[in-house]
């Protein structure tokens, strides 16, 4: 169902309401942790990290999961066979239920019910961020990413609430009976924590990219620096057309489509 700006604000205003109803919002200044932020030697940075995602290339192997696969892996990402309890941090829609603005009384047949790849957005105006009363979530200063913190999580859930995009999973019980193999260098969540997306900051230090970018057949996904004119992501942008999702939410979502 789409939503437009008005509706969009009054439910994050209620979300924002509700965090001091509880005396909990001591500070939404975001990004507290960014004066720590320092890149290691070897690491990849950016000014505003984005990603473009060719679906045309994308549908060319339509039940190719490569992607989600090694993300999931990547990250300890539990495969929770109830999926009013899933978690995830990238994975596909029904274009209609993606881009509902863009859906009309007679659909595009190429697009209509095919499958779109979706993760975080990385908003350059992140509505979960304000919401967030112990600053579980910040948006990075140095490179945009919008961040989490674990251990800052309580699992009030604002996030899942403020983010329209469905971005955002929430650990109803322990995920880690769910992950088939453990990896050791990255941690597991627990019960009662929001998960998602962190446009793999991890591998970024590493010198490496997103995980997902690495494991598409198809180099359906471009990674890079939004703010240099000379990045692929920026070259992409220029000669292709391209959408965002819900754009009309005013949240300036960094990751773009190209149909």
């Amino acid at each position: 169902m789409s939503m437009d700006r008005k509706s969009f604000l009054k439910i994050t205003g209620c979300a924002v309401a509700g965090a001091i109803a509880g005396g909990k919002l001591g500070g939404l200044v975001a990004g507290a942790e960014d004066a720590e932020y320092l890149p290691a030697p070897g690491a990849l940075t950016a000014r505003r990290w984005g990603m473009v995602v060719d679906t045309r290339k994308c549908r060319k192997q339509e039940g190719c999961k490569d992607c989600i696969r090694a993300c999931h892996q990547a990250h300890n990402v539990p495969q929770i066979p109830d999926k009013t309890r899933e978690v995830k941090w990238i994975w596909k829609e029904k274009f209609e239920h993606a881009f509902p603005s863009q859906e009309t009384e007679y659909p595009n047949e190429e697009l209509h019910g095919r499958q779109v790849l979706l993760l975080c957005n990385h908003c350059d105006d992140p509505p979960c961020v304000r919401v967030c009363p112990t600053q579980a979530t910040w948006k990075r200063e140095a490179d945009g990413i919008v961040m989490m913190d674990w251990h800052r999580c309580i699992g009030c859930r604002y996030c899942i609430a403020a983010c329209p995009y469905g971005s955002r999973s929430f650990n109803w019980g322990d995920p880690r009976p769910y992950i088939p193999k453990v990896r050791a260098d990255y941690p597991t969540r627990t019960k009662g924590v929001v998960e998602k997306c962190t446009f793999c900051e991890e591998r970024l230090a590493r010198g490496e990219m997103p995980a997902c970018v690495e494991a598409c057949p198809e180099k359906a996904l471009v990674f890079g620096d939004l703010a240099d004119p000379n990045s692929e992501v920026r070259r992409l942008l220029r000669t292709e057309y391209t959408l965002r999702r819900k754009p009309e939410l005013g949240t300036r979502p960094e990751v773009f489509y190209i149909l």
